[in-house]
Protein backbone atom coordinates (compact mmCIF):
# COMPACT_ATOMS: atom_id res chain seq x y z
CA UNK A 1 0.00 0.00 0.00
CA UNK A 2 1.39 3.03 -1.23
CA UNK A 3 2.24 5.90 1.59
CA UNK A 4 0.14 8.35 -0.72
CA UNK A 5 -3.09 5.83 -0.20
CA UNK A 6 -2.54 5.38 3.58
CA UNK A 7 -3.08 9.62 4.10
CA UNK A 8 -5.71 9.73 1.62
CA UNK A 9 -7.68 6.81 3.05
CA UNK A 10 -7.17 7.95 6.14
CA UNK A 11 -7.48 12.05 6.22
CA UNK A 12 -9.85 13.39 4.26
CA UNK A 13 -12.47 11.00 5.08
CA UNK A 14 -11.73 10.91 8.92
CA UNK A 15 -12.56 14.69 9.31
CA UNK A 16 -16.18 14.05 8.08
CA UNK A 17 -15.93 11.94 10.76
CA UNK A 18 -15.17 14.03 13.44
CA UNK A 19 -17.32 16.69 12.43
CA UNK A 20 -20.70 14.06 12.72
CA UNK A 21 -18.81 12.42 15.73
CA UNK A 22 -20.72 8.78 15.68
CA UNK A 23 -22.13 9.76 12.18
CA UNK A 24 -20.79 6.73 10.08
CA UNK A 25 -23.39 4.50 11.61
CA UNK A 26 -25.93 6.82 12.21
CA UNK A 27 -28.40 4.30 13.00
CA UNK A 28 -30.99 5.84 14.68
CA UNK A 29 -33.39 6.56 12.36
CA UNK A 30 -33.04 2.66 11.23
CA UNK A 31 -35.73 -0.20 11.37
CA UNK A 32 -34.44 -2.83 13.98
CA UNK A 33 -36.08 -5.66 11.56
CA UNK A 34 -35.09 -7.08 8.02
CA UNK A 35 -38.39 -5.73 6.63
CA UNK A 36 -38.25 -3.79 3.64
CA UNK A 37 -37.72 -1.09 1.72
CA UNK A 38 -35.91 -0.08 4.92
CA UNK A 39 -34.45 3.58 5.45
CA UNK A 40 -31.32 4.19 7.12
CA UNK A 41 -30.47 7.64 8.28
CA UNK A 42 -26.74 8.28 7.50
CA UNK A 43 -23.82 10.78 8.01
CA UNK A 44 -24.97 12.11 4.04
CA UNK A 45 -28.65 11.82 5.08
CA UNK A 46 -31.26 9.25 4.75
CA UNK A 47 -31.22 6.17 2.44
CA UNK A 48 -33.93 4.47 1.39
CA UNK A 49 -33.08 0.78 0.07
CA UNK A 50 -36.37 -0.73 -1.43
CA UNK A 51 -36.01 -4.21 -1.22
CA UNK A 52 -32.84 -6.70 0.39
CA UNK A 53 -29.84 -6.19 -2.23
CA UNK A 54 -28.33 -8.84 -4.02
CA UNK A 55 -26.15 -7.28 -5.76
CA UNK A 56 -23.42 -5.07 -3.89
CA UNK A 57 -20.80 -3.05 -5.02
CA UNK A 58 -18.16 -2.10 -2.14
CA UNK A 59 -16.13 0.73 -3.08
CA UNK A 60 -14.45 0.86 0.25
CA UNK A 61 -12.27 -2.23 2.17
CA UNK A 62 -13.41 -2.01 4.94
CA UNK A 63 -17.06 -2.05 3.95
CA UNK A 64 -15.86 -4.83 2.22
CA UNK A 65 -14.68 -6.53 5.26
CA UNK A 66 -17.13 -5.28 7.07
CA UNK A 67 -20.31 -6.97 4.32
CA UNK A 68 -18.51 -10.18 4.77
CA UNK A 69 -18.16 -10.14 8.44
CA UNK A 70 -21.89 -9.63 8.88
CA UNK A 71 -22.66 -12.83 6.38
CA UNK A 72 -23.17 -10.34 3.15
CA UNK A 73 -20.43 -11.96 1.03
CA UNK A 74 -22.36 -13.52 -1.21
CA UNK A 75 -24.04 -10.24 -2.21
CA UNK A 76 -20.81 -8.66 -2.79
CA UNK A 77 -20.59 -8.80 -6.90
CA UNK A 78 -17.92 -5.87 -7.06
CA UNK A 79 -15.55 -4.18 -4.87
CA UNK A 80 -12.86 -1.57 -5.50
CA UNK A 81 -9.20 -2.48 -6.77
CA UNK A 82 -7.90 -2.16 -2.85
CA UNK A 83 -10.72 -4.27 -1.50
CA UNK A 84 -8.37 -7.69 -0.76
CA UNK A 85 -9.80 -8.90 2.10
CA UNK A 86 -11.45 -11.73 2.72
CA UNK A 87 -9.36 -13.83 0.14
CA UNK A 88 -12.63 -14.83 -1.95
CA UNK A 89 -13.59 -10.82 -1.89
CA UNK A 90 -14.30 -10.21 -6.14
CA UNK A 91 -11.41 -8.90 -7.90
CA UNK A 92 -11.97 -5.57 -10.31
CA UNK A 93 -10.11 -2.42 -10.93
CA UNK A 94 -12.95 -0.42 -10.12
CA UNK A 95 -11.87 2.99 -7.58
CA UNK A 96 -12.71 4.58 -4.71
CA UNK A 97 -10.71 7.56 -5.20
CA UNK A 98 -12.00 8.05 -8.90
CA UNK A 99 -15.10 5.98 -9.21
CA UNK A 100 -16.63 6.23 -12.56
CA UNK A 101 -20.56 6.14 -12.62
CA UNK A 102 -20.70 4.04 -15.98
CA UNK A 103 -18.09 1.21 -14.44
CA UNK A 104 -20.29 0.96 -10.97
CA UNK A 105 -23.51 0.86 -12.90
CA UNK A 106 -22.16 -1.81 -15.01
CA UNK A 107 -22.78 -4.56 -12.09
CA UNK A 108 -25.97 -3.55 -12.29
CA UNK A 109 -26.32 -2.72 -8.31
CA UNK A 110 -28.73 -2.73 -5.90
CA UNK A 111 -27.09 -1.26 -3.06
CA UNK A 112 -23.20 0.62 -3.49
CA UNK A 113 -21.49 1.47 -0.43
CA UNK A 114 -18.73 3.93 -0.29
CA UNK A 115 -16.77 5.98 2.32
CA UNK A 116 -16.96 9.04 0.84
CA UNK A 117 -18.80 11.07 -1.66
CA UNK A 118 -16.10 11.46 -4.11
CA UNK A 119 -16.53 13.68 -7.36
CA UNK A 120 -20.24 13.46 -5.91
CA UNK A 121 -21.01 9.98 -7.20
CA UNK A 122 -23.74 9.93 -4.57
CA UNK A 123 -25.76 12.27 -6.48
CA UNK A 124 -24.51 10.50 -9.56
CA UNK A 125 -25.88 7.04 -8.63
CA UNK A 126 -28.97 8.51 -7.02
CA UNK A 127 -29.98 9.78 -10.42
CA UNK A 128 -30.05 6.16 -11.43
CA UNK A 129 -32.11 5.02 -8.55
CA UNK A 130 -29.49 3.48 -7.23
CA UNK A 131 -29.40 3.76 -3.18
CA UNK A 132 -25.77 4.63 -1.77
CA UNK A 133 -24.64 4.31 1.68
CA UNK A 134 -21.76 6.39 2.51
CA UNK A 135 -19.81 5.29 5.47
CA UNK A 136 -16.63 7.05 6.67
CA UNK A 137 -13.82 5.99 8.73
CA UNK A 138 -15.14 5.62 12.25
CA UNK A 139 -13.97 8.21 14.90
CA UNK A 140 -13.95 5.51 17.64
CA UNK A 141 -14.78 1.74 18.40
CA UNK A 142 -18.31 3.05 19.27
CA UNK A 143 -18.20 3.59 15.59
CA UNK A 144 -17.23 0.58 14.28
CA UNK A 145 -19.97 -1.11 15.99
CA UNK A 146 -22.54 0.91 14.74
CA UNK A 147 -21.12 1.06 11.29
CA UNK A 148 -21.09 -2.89 11.01
CA UNK A 149 -24.96 -3.17 12.76
CA UNK A 150 -25.91 -0.15 9.75
CA UNK A 151 -24.58 -3.13 7.45
CA UNK A 152 -26.08 -5.65 8.48
CA UNK A 153 -29.69 -3.98 8.92
CA UNK A 154 -28.80 -2.71 4.99
CA UNK A 155 -28.01 -6.11 3.83
CA UNK A 156 -30.70 -7.90 5.42
CA UNK A 157 -28.61 -9.39 7.97
CA UNK A 158 -29.62 -8.21 11.60
CA UNK A 159 -29.89 -11.34 13.63
CA UNK A 160 -26.09 -12.29 12.06
CA UNK A 161 -24.51 -8.59 12.49
CA UNK A 162 -25.31 -8.78 16.52
CA UNK A 163 -23.29 -11.57 17.46
CA UNK A 164 -20.62 -10.12 15.19
CA UNK A 165 -20.72 -6.98 16.93
CA UNK A 166 -20.97 -9.10 20.13
CA UNK A 167 -18.10 -11.12 19.66
CA UNK A 168 -16.00 -8.13 18.38
CA UNK A 169 -16.65 -6.17 21.58
CA UNK A 170 -16.12 -9.30 23.52
CA UNK A 171 -12.50 -9.61 21.58
CA UNK A 172 -11.80 -5.91 22.38
CA UNK A 173 -12.82 -6.34 26.43
CA UNK A 174 -10.60 -9.20 26.71
CA UNK A 175 -7.60 -7.17 25.05
CA UNK A 176 -8.25 -4.01 27.42
CA UNK A 177 -8.64 -6.22 30.65
CA UNK A 178 -5.39 -8.20 29.60
CA UNK A 179 -3.22 -4.64 29.31
CA UNK A 180 -0.42 -4.36 31.88
CA UNK A 181 -0.52 -2.03 34.80
CA UNK A 182 2.44 0.83 34.83
CA UNK A 183 3.74 3.41 37.16
CA UNK A 184 3.87 5.74 34.26
CA UNK A 185 2.35 6.08 30.44
CA UNK A 186 4.08 4.27 27.60
CA UNK A 187 4.79 6.32 25.18
CA UNK A 188 4.32 5.19 21.43
CA UNK A 189 5.15 6.23 17.65
CA UNK A 190 2.84 5.55 15.23
CA UNK A 191 4.71 5.68 11.53
CA UNK A 192 2.43 5.71 8.48
CA UNK A 193 5.38 5.64 6.22
CA UNK A 194 8.84 6.39 6.09
CA UNK A 195 8.63 10.04 5.48
CA UNK A 196 7.44 10.29 9.24
CA UNK A 197 3.69 10.82 9.23
CA UNK A 198 2.12 10.24 12.72
CA UNK A 199 -1.61 9.63 13.58
CA UNK A 200 -2.86 12.00 17.17
CA UNK A 201 -5.12 10.15 19.29
CA UNK A 202 -7.99 12.62 17.50
CA UNK A 203 -7.91 10.22 15.00
CA UNK A 204 -9.36 6.87 15.16
CA UNK A 205 -5.83 4.82 15.89
CA UNK A 206 -5.09 7.41 18.42
CA UNK A 207 -8.23 6.59 20.26
CA UNK A 208 -7.24 3.07 20.37
CA UNK A 209 -3.91 3.76 21.50
CA UNK A 210 -5.70 6.05 24.28
CA UNK A 211 -7.83 2.94 25.11
CA UNK A 212 -4.78 0.84 25.66
CA UNK A 213 -3.37 3.17 27.96
CA UNK A 214 -0.65 4.49 25.89
CA UNK A 215 0.61 8.77 25.48
CA UNK A 216 1.08 9.13 21.61
CA UNK A 217 3.89 11.26 21.23
CA UNK A 218 2.69 12.51 18.08
CA UNK A 219 -0.05 15.18 20.51
CA UNK A 220 2.67 17.18 21.51
CA UNK A 221 3.62 18.86 17.68
CA UNK A 222 2.16 22.26 17.65
CA UNK A 223 -0.54 22.39 15.00
CA UNK A 224 -4.42 20.56 14.94
CA UNK A 225 -3.28 18.23 11.81
CA UNK A 226 -5.04 15.05 13.14
CA UNK A 227 -1.73 12.84 10.92
CA UNK A 228 1.53 15.16 12.01
CA UNK A 229 4.44 14.83 9.93
CA UNK A 230 7.23 14.64 12.39
CA UNK A 231 11.09 15.08 11.70
CA UNK A 232 13.75 12.66 12.48
CA UNK A 233 14.91 14.98 15.05
CA UNK A 234 11.65 15.13 17.13
CA UNK A 235 11.15 11.27 17.37
CA UNK A 236 14.53 10.54 18.55
CA UNK A 237 14.01 13.39 21.40
CA UNK A 238 10.83 12.12 22.24
CA UNK A 239 12.32 8.82 22.86
CA UNK A 240 9.13 6.20 22.60
CA UNK A 241 8.82 3.22 24.55
CA UNK A 242 7.08 1.66 21.74
CA UNK A 243 7.08 2.25 17.79
CA UNK A 244 4.24 1.14 15.97
CA UNK A 245 5.19 0.36 12.08
CA UNK A 246 2.03 0.82 9.48
CA UNK A 247 4.54 0.88 6.55
CA UNK A 248 5.54 -2.96 6.55
CA UNK A 249 4.35 -3.81 3.33
CA UNK A 250 3.86 -0.33 0.86
CA UNK A 251 7.52 0.60 2.49
CA UNK A 252 9.26 -2.61 3.63
CA UNK A 253 9.85 -1.10 7.00
CA UNK A 254 10.86 -3.39 10.04
CA UNK A 255 12.77 -3.09 12.97
CA UNK A 256 16.36 -3.83 11.15
CA UNK A 257 15.69 -0.72 9.15
CA UNK A 258 14.50 1.85 11.83
CA UNK A 259 17.61 0.18 13.76
CA UNK A 260 19.70 1.55 10.50
CA UNK A 261 18.49 5.25 10.76
CA UNK A 262 21.06 7.94 12.04
CA UNK A 263 20.50 8.40 15.79
CA UNK A 264 17.89 6.18 16.34
CA UNK A 265 19.54 3.38 17.70
CA UNK A 266 19.20 5.43 20.95
CA UNK A 267 15.88 4.92 20.90
CA UNK A 268 14.39 3.15 24.26
CA UNK A 269 12.09 0.77 21.94
CA UNK A 270 14.68 0.45 18.98
CA UNK A 271 17.31 -0.60 22.23
CA UNK A 272 14.53 -2.84 23.89
CA UNK A 273 13.17 -3.99 20.12
CA UNK A 274 9.98 -2.83 20.80
CA UNK A 275 9.52 -2.13 17.55
CA UNK A 276 5.56 -3.96 16.83
CA UNK A 277 5.25 -4.00 12.44
CA UNK A 278 1.60 -4.22 11.13
CA UNK A 279 0.20 -4.78 8.03
CA UNK A 280 -0.81 -1.60 6.36
CA UNK A 281 -4.31 -2.16 6.10
CA UNK A 282 -5.18 -3.81 9.52
CA UNK A 283 -3.34 -0.46 10.91
CA UNK A 284 -5.43 1.97 8.14
CA UNK A 285 -8.64 0.46 8.10
CA UNK A 286 -11.69 0.40 10.96
CA UNK A 287 -13.36 -3.37 10.39
CA UNK A 288 -13.11 -6.48 12.42
CA UNK A 289 -9.66 -6.93 12.11
CA UNK A 290 -8.68 -3.83 14.36
CA UNK A 291 -8.42 -6.53 17.38
CA UNK A 292 -5.29 -7.86 15.04
CA UNK A 293 -4.08 -4.33 15.58
CA UNK A 294 -4.85 -4.41 19.17
CA UNK A 295 -3.67 -7.81 20.41
CA UNK A 296 -0.18 -7.30 18.59
CA UNK A 297 0.50 -3.61 20.31
CA UNK A 298 -1.04 -5.85 23.69
CA UNK A 299 1.57 -8.89 23.15
CA UNK A 300 4.18 -5.78 23.25
CA UNK A 301 2.96 -4.13 26.21
CA UNK A 302 3.09 -7.93 27.93
CA UNK A 303 6.79 -7.95 26.88
CA UNK A 304 7.91 -4.41 28.03
CA UNK A 305 6.02 -5.21 31.44
CA UNK A 306 7.89 -8.51 31.68
CA UNK A 307 11.22 -7.01 30.75
CA UNK A 308 10.44 -4.61 33.55
CA UNK A 309 10.88 -1.29 31.37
Amino acid sequence: MPPSRILKSLVAPILLALIVGCGPSGTSGASSTDAFPLTLTTSSGKVTIPHRPARIVSLSATATEDLFAVEAGAQVVAVDKYSDYPANTPVTSLSGFQPNVEAIAGYKPDLVVVSDDTNGIVSQLTKLSIPVLVEPPASDLEGVYAQLIQLGQATGHSAQVSSTVSRLKNQVQSILKAVPSTTHPISVYHELDQTYYSATTHTFIGQVYKLLGLRDIADSVPGSNPYPQLSSEYIISANPDLIVLADTVCCNQSLATVKARPGWSSIAAVKSGAVVPVKDEIASQWGPRIVQFMQAVLDELKTLHNSGA
